[in-house]
């Protein structure tokens, strides 16, 4: 006994406020370990989402991903930003976090069943656990920084409100996925309604700078499905060379080498949506309330679309292979529309806030344009509704490619321009 009270004694401290204006912050060993977890949980979405499409089950692969994926970034986002204001790093602190990791586990192993059989077992398991430890997050906060204790109880009380509400869903389990669907909808917009209305109480002191950067790493991570299904294509690829190899005159090596074009494009093109967003532009240009839940918030379409683009490639691959069940402007559909929504997010986060004029709108232009053109061009190759069409799919994949890259060079000559102009005014 004497060893536990001596290690709470030195391993326990006040949870105060952080510094807002702390220098150099970044993000600690225990958020790295924390955004690990929640690769986990992404890939598991990423890859039910491919398996849905592939099996001709795309739009409800869709919806199905969306509930899935809100999950795991309300959970992550949450987490993040009460680390940013009041991470004190002491053994508590580390406990509770190590529990929110437990239930992100545990919400990642119901996936496959919320997608297969719409069981919401494990994922209501998950979550909840994950949401009963940021209450206690929240109260001790509270018990240590009175000038937003009215803050932290409302979160507190808040999101135990919120978690009688999932259990009950998942007490009834809806057997229409319909109803499943709006009854998850008004969840996850109470979820939303929570940290809206109780920063009104006060502003918690996340760091900005802090909070740009957790944000980059796990966009990071979502673009990283994209690389894993380039290395699928590649290792499929592979695994057909030697039957290819016999006669290098047969069109069959045609066919082999369009499709060595299919992991370098995938290449080029999360190197694109990287690019697009990490700009020089900050995204997070100042501390305000409004400014926060619109950035944070919108992030939401970012994220989810950058996973969905790695599934939409292993789409196409498999599409190719002829291992898929679906159309081929349906597997272009499942690329070029998280292209869309991706670019889409961050016209909606950063660019509409710090650009004026035409090159405001250049991510929204190309949002708007890239599934379109796709389908247009997919329509004009193709000539087979019912079997795969190699160059039907290749011209899918380098019309959005080619679309991210021109989003690019735009965005960057408008981007060098502006700051021209103002390096001129100075």
């Amino acid at each position: 006994m004497a060893f536990f009270a001596q290690f709470f004694q030195h391993s326990v401290r006040v949870m105060a406020p952080r510094d807002i204006h702390q220098h150099h912050r970044a993000s600690t060993p225990l958020e790295l370990l924390f955004d690990l977890v929640t690769v986990i949980a992404v890939a598991a979405a990423a890859g039910e989402l491919h398996h849905a499409a592939a099996h001709g089950h795309l739009l409800q692969g869709a919806g199905q991903f969306v509930l899935a994926f809100f999950a795991i970034w309300w959970a992550w986002m949450n987490y993040s930003w009460f680390a940013s204001a009041y991470d004190n790093d002491d053994a508590v602190f580390r406990l509770l976090t190590m529990a929110v990791m437990a239930g992100s586990l545990v919400l990642a192993a119901g996936i496959k069943p919320f997608f297969q059989h719409h069981d919401l077992t494990l994922i209501v398991l998950g979550f909840v656990l994950m949401r009963l430890a940021m209450v206690l997050f929240w109260l001790r906060a509270g018990k240590h920084h009175a000038e937003r204790r009215r803050t932290t109880r409302f979160y507190a009380v808040g999101l135990l409100l919120v978690q009688s509400y999932w259990v009950a869903l998942w007490a009834w389990q809806p057997a229409s996925f319909a109803a499943l669907a709006l009854l998850f909808v008004l969840g996850a917009l109470a979820e939303l309604a929570v940290p809206a209305l109780a920063e009104r109480q006060g502003i918690t002191p996340w760091h900005r700078h802090h909070m740009m950067e957790r944000y980059g790493l796990l966009n990071l991570i979502v673009l990283g499905e994209t690389l894993l299904a380039s290395s699928h294509a590649i290792a499929e690829l592979h695994e057909r060379l030697p039957q290819l190899s016999a006669n290098l005159a047969e069109p069959a090596f045609a066919h082999a080498f369009s499709m060595a074009l299919v992991p370098l494009l995938a290449l080029v093109l999360v190197f694109s949506l990287w690019w697009l967003y990490f700009s020089r532009e900050e995204h997070l240009q100042q501390q305000s309330y409004a400014m926060a839940f619109a950035w944070g918030y919108g992030h939401l379409l970012v994220y989810g679309a950058g996973a969905a683009v790695g599934a939409g490639v292993a789409v196409v691959v498999e599409q190719w292979l002829g291992q898929a069940h679906l159309t081929d402007q349906a597997a272009a559909a499942a690329l070029s529309v998280p292209v869309s929504v991706y670019l889409f997010g961050l016209w909606l986060v950063r660019d509409r806030f710090i650009f004026q004029g035409l090159g405001r709108f250049v991510l929204l232009a190309f949002a708007a344009v890239t599934p379109l053109v796709t389908a247009a061009g997919v329509q004009l190759v193709s000539s087979d509704t019912q079997h795969s069409n190699p160059a039907a799919l290749l011209t899918a994949l380098l019309i959005t490619t080619s679309g991210c890259v021109a989003a690019v060079a735009l965005r960057s000559s408008h981007a060098c321009c502006v700051s021209q102009a103002q390096s001129a005014q100075h």
